[in-house]
């Protein structure tokens, strides 16, 4: 018995949640399919999903095929909630990718094809809803060579298609592609001995190296193909490993709240064994915990073990400070961050009623679950602001907020997230006990531009042993704070390297005969409460420049709709780099402006009859040049 861990990817409404059910149901899970239009599938439990037909949450279910084990993830479709998937990609031991048969490759089928290839995830490709009218069969695999890969190797041919009697007719493989990485069997084909076993073996081997891909077509709704994936995902994909005598060693991809408010942490195990009531380091500050219940995923269920070992996924409980991407037990290496940030922000505001202590903490239960939300809360105006990927997510905020909190809250306008960078250098300082200065400490800092994605650096030009550490690193941590909350337009300020210059402090003191007298001795209080002051005034002499995130775009249209389009991707700040026509269709790439891309996609169906496709995801941030700087408020720093 071996384990697998699956994750079913795809763009949204390709049928990926149908053929989540329609899998279950195949290998005896379930004895009814549910329907997504009916909400009634097994991995769409929020109400919220269920309502909208569309997967918000990464789910987790589990079938045995003959000697294998799957842990199978649904995931998310719609690109506001990308940062699911990223969460998810990282547990994976394979991947099952589904493609419209009628719409084809989308936007989001590129991104995720991409990124499953860099990770070398090895994946299938289920060509789905080839019982509809418009379904495509060999000009689909032409299509998908073209916009996904190469490296395709189609298991069969559809028949039928466009009917409901379509079908799926497993056939011999073509081997060319599996040639092209693999000597033997160059030599063997040149040799004119290539056999099915050789064929076989080849094929399992470069599908598990993430060489080349696997295709079926099939029907999530009808269950054409689907016994023929089975037989792929059993045969094709490799095993989860894992030594279960080794050092702990685990990721929590998943967070969620039960049913009386304690935090249950989704992980999956890579090493080692872990049990009830052991305690495990985890996070970034290594802090302890204590496990007080595990559950596994089998057959359809979770249920109740005393111990999850390597490979596995469990559910966790008593880790009560455990957050999304935490490390269990010895850290992996670090995993960047397979998809760009989110580009927008909004502002929550409580409607009638809702107590603004209980918004918060409503928010911050959000934020446990999804932590690039990144609340943000203005002391000034009593003003919480949330970071978003595009107007479905605020709406799902919205709604989350009202059914699971019973809290009524509307938006402002979503805005881009802007950053500030330093334009030149600026120093200031103030010191202990002059020029009215109402903290015992003294503080001088530089800060100096950096290169672009460096971040923030610090440095000290004092000598470490001038005052304790302690104080040392109340500068440094509140540098990162205040430089996070906003610089001299509101906003996050990075790429600089900011030089502690000049420090000091009062000793410990005290009045005759008496104990330490805080009036008279420096603490920490001190040097948080002094450096924001001097970072501002070092800030301003060096002068910032917003830069707002523009989006990479690429649209495919109608070649005779080029004329109208232009003309709205100029009045949306768009700047085009190429434009290219092949045959009746064109392809134009550039850069937009991240708040336009809403609207742009708004647009472009009228502009292009309905036929027009768009993919665009964060590229980076151009310093705003024309028109006003946007502002947003900064914080109000408390000492």
């Amino acid at each position: 018995m071996h384990l697998l861990n699956l994750g079913i990817l795809a763009h949204v409404d390709a049928g990926k949640t149908s053929l989540t059910e329609r899998l279950l149901h195949s290998v005896g899970v379930i004895d009814e399919i549910g329907s997504v239009d009916d909400g009634s599938t097994r991995t769409d439990s929020l109400a919220l999903e269920r309502r909208r037909g569309i997967t918000i949450k990464s789910a987790v279910v589990s079938f045995t095929v003959d000697d294998v084990t799957v842990n199978l993830i649904d995931t998310p479709g719609h690109p506001d909630f990308i940062a699911e998937v990223e969460r998810v990609l990282g547990v994976l031991d394979g991947a099952v990718l589904v493609v419209s048969a009628v719409e084809g490759v989308q936007a989001r089928t590129r991104v995720l094809m991409r990124t499953l290839q860099r990770l070398r995830i090895p994946t299938l490709i289920f060509v789905n809803k080839i019982d509809r009218r418009g379904a495509r069969g060999e000009e689909l695999l032409r299509a998908m060579a073209e916009r996904l890969t190469p490296a395709l190797v189609p298991m069969g041919a559809p028949v039928g298609l466009g009917t409901r009697e379509a079908g799926f007719v497993p056939g011999p493989f073509a081997y060319e592609v599996l040639a092209d990485h693999d000597d033997e069997l160059l030599s063997a084909y040149v040799e004119g001995r290539v056999g099915a076993e050789l064929l076989n073996r080849a094929l399992a081997e470069q599908t598990r190296q993430a060489l080349v891909h696997p295709v079926y077509f099939g029907s999530a709704v009808t269950g054409a193909g689907v016994a023929e994936l089975v037989t792929g995902i059993e045969e094709l994909l490799p095993a989860a490993d894992g030594d279960p005598e080794g050092p702990l060693s685990g990721t929590v991809f998943k967070v969620e709240r039960g049913p009386a408010g304690e935090k249950i942490a989704y992980a999956r195990l890579f090493s080692g064994t872990l049990r009830t009531r052991d305690r495990i380091p985890f996070g970034e500050a290594r802090a302890d915990g204590r496990i007080t219940a595990v559950s596994v995923f089998d057959d359809g269920t979770d249920t109740r073990q005393d111990a999850v070992t390597a490979g596995r996924i469990a559910r966790l409980w008593g880790l009560t400070d455990i957050r999304i991407g935490d490390a269990l037990g010895e850290p992996r290496k670090a995993d960047a961050h397979f998809f760009a940030p989110p580009s927008l922000e909004t502002v929550v505001v409580p409607g009638a009623g809702t107590d603004s202590r209980s918004l918060h903490l409503a928010l911050t239960q959000l934020a446990e679950q999804d932590p690039l939300i990144d609340l943000r809360h203005d002391e000034t105006r009593q003003e919480t602001s949330v970071s978003l990927y595009g107007e479905v997510q605020k709406e799902v905020i919205q709604a989350t907020l009202a059914e699971e909190f019973g809290l009524d809250v509307t938006f402002r306008e979503t805005t881009p997230l802007c950053i500030e960078r330093p334009v030149g250098t600026g120093s200031a300082v103030e010191f202990n006990k002059q020029n009215g200065n109402p903290y015992l400490a003294t503080v001088g800092l530089r800060v100096d531009p950096a290169p672009v994605g460096s971040g923030v650096g610090f440095r000290l030009e004092v000598e470490l042993g001038g005052m304790p550490y302690a104080f040392f690193k109340a500068v440094e941590d509140t540098v990162r704070e205040s430089l996070g909350q906003g610089g001299l337009c509101g906003w996050k300020v990075t790429d600089c390297t900011v030089t502690m210059t000049h420090s000091g402090y009062s000793p410990r003191q005290s009045h005759a005969h008496q104990g330490f007298n805080k009036s008279m001795s420096s603490t920490g209080a001190d040097f948080r409460g002094l450096t924001p002051l001097v970072l501002g005034e070092a800030l301003r002499r060096a002068g910032t420049q917003v830069y707002e995130p523009l989006h990479r775009f690429r649209i495919e249209a109608p070649a005779d709709t080029l004329g109208a389009l232009l003309p709205v991707l100029a009045a949306l700040r768009a700047v085009p780099e190429s434009v290219e026509t092949r045959g009746e269709t064109c392809l134009v790439e550039g850069d937009v402006p991240a708040a336009e891309v809403h609207g742009l996609e708004q647009r472009l169906p009228g502009l292009t009859r309905g036929e027009g496709e768009l993919e665009s995801s964060f590229g980076r941030c151009a310093a705003v040049t024309h028109g006003p700087v946007p502002h947003r408020a900064t914080p109000t720093r408390k000492s």
